[in-house]
């Protein structure tokens, strides 16, 4: 039962986090998804199970259509933003479709770098 109720606590802690966060930190969190769905269709690619990976290698190419979708086109870095979310995507699908762990991982090097720069202009704004 304690598992149970563990497993809850869990369960609503994320459903208020994802709920009160602000924009950036909602992106950050995107962010931090692409990343970890990488890492796991990664792993299952390297154990052989395909059926992992592909799930996984899906909702990392969900969530870049997410960011991609959210982008505000008024401003130029945006248009910057959409090339390298549209590069991260293609390698995504082939990545999929391959199954090639050096693929994946340039998708992956990519996301991270993305991450990376938007935890800098949070910092830089002092955005929580």
């Amino acid at each position: 039962m304690a598992n149970y109720s563990n497993t809850n606590a869990i369960n609503h802690y994320k459903n208020s986090s994802v709920k009160t966060a602000s924009p950036a930190r909602l992106t950050l969190m995107l962010y931090d998804g692409a990343v970890k769905f990488c890492n796991i269709a990664l792993e299952s690619i390297n154990n052989g199970d395909v059926s992992t990976a592909n799930t996984n290698i899906i909702k990392a190419e969900k969530i870049i259509v997410e960011l991609r979708a959210t982008l505000d086109m008024k401003y130029p870095v945006a248009k910057e933003f959409d090339r390298v979310y549209d590069y991260i995507y293609r390698r995504l699908v082939e990545a999929n479709l391959r199954k090639e762990k050096d693929v994946l991982e340039d998708a992956l090097k990519q996301i991270k770098t993305m991450r990376d720069t938007w935890k800098e202009v949070m910092k830089a704004n002092n955005v929580s």
